[in-house]
């Protein structure tokens, strides 16, 4: 893949931010994710890439969808796999809390794995805890594994769990072993990433969430040299069938490289509200506005944190973005 398409990547997350930031604390979460599907169309049209949105906008969001299957771009150039989430933290954004990020994955054809819109058990981790962690482990192991390869007590360890009836069970084991919880209300990405980086604050990323946002993050800590692993575990019939489509093996712990395959991909984040690694968009005077974005490459493992003004009469219409 053509090295500079992660610098391309960033304007498409940003272009989705941009539009979307409008709405936070607004309350209007289907609004926020209109504008950012329709940014992010927009910039696909204008970049040099043939690619198929393999994971994209969820049916229970009920959002204007990027569709999986979708093409987007020019198809003389090579084709390449993407999956998308215009916002990771829907809910936060509307609500005016931190976090919020718009994020896109993107490595050659058939190196994404074409998950359903079902729920996915999942654990993460950053470089360091690398091969520490697995799903057929309890948790006390998990943490303690953990605890060891980062030299920490298990007292300091710090674990992410989304806020969910679902985990009341995860977090009573937690705090048995005397681990701290990090307790996020939306959006499992950024928490998913934030362990490959120290200042992230968090050491390990437990609990059920969405499976198309595992495979993203999957791919984020791929080109941090972090660690994931995930199994589907659907809820109801329907989520079933939907695996059955896909032909996913509900016995089977996918490891990051059955969700990511091969060595090339690349990501791009933007922040949309504030957070743990990325500051969110800050609107300035004279209709001008601020981002900060991270891009990440593999194989180089290159991080690149780009901040950028923008003069929005010249943006959020697809031009000269």
């Amino acid at each position: 893949m053509d090295r500079d398409l992660g610098i391309n990547l960033a304007r498409v997350t940003e272009a989705a931010a941009l539009a979307s930031a409008k709405y936070l604390g607004k309350g209007e979460k289907e609004k926020a994710d209109g504008v950012a599907v329709e940014q992010m169309r927009v910039m696909f049209d204008i970049l040099n890439i043939n690619g198929e949105v393999v994971i994209g906008e969820g049916e229970i969001d009920e959002a204007p969808m990027l569709y999986s299957g979708e093409k987007v771009g020019d198809p003389n150039y090579s084709q390449v796999d993407i999956a998308v989430d215009p916002i990771d933290g829907t809910t936060s954004l509307a609500n005016g809390m931190d976090n919020a990020i718009s994020v896109i994955a993107v490595a050659p054809k058939g190196c994404l794995l074409k998950a359903p819109d079902v729920y996915m058990n999942k654990i993460a981790c950053g470089p360091k805890a690398k091969g520490a962690i697995s799903l057929s482990a309890s948790t006390a192991e998990n943490i303690q594994n953990v605890a060891e390869r980062l030299n920490k007590d298990v007292s300091d360890i710090t674990v992410s769990v989304l806020k969910r009836e679902r985990h009341s069970q995860l977090i009573k084991e937690i705090r048995a072993t005397g681990a701290r919880i990090r307790m996020v209300t939306d959006g499992d990405i950024f928490t998913a990433i934030a362990t490959g980086f120290r200042e992230g604050k968090i050491d390990l990323m437990m609990g059920i969430g969405g499976a198309p946002e595992g495979v993203i993050a999957a791919a984020a800590l791929k080109c941090l040299d972090g660690d994931f692993q995930g199994q589907f575990t659907p809820f109801n019939h329907s989520q079933k069938k939907r695996c059955e489509l896909l032909d996913v093996d509900l016995d089977k712990v996918y490891t990051l490289d059955d969700l990511v395959k091969g060595n090339q991909v690349l990501f791009a984040a933007t922040g949309i509200s504030s957070g743990d690694f990325l500051q969110g968009v800050e609107f300035l005077e004279d209709n001008m506005a601020t981002t900060e974005s991270l891009v990440l490459r593999q194989p180089s493992g290159t991080k690149r944190f780009i901040k950028s003004i923008h003069k929005l009469d010249q943006k959020l219409r697809g031009v000269d973005i």
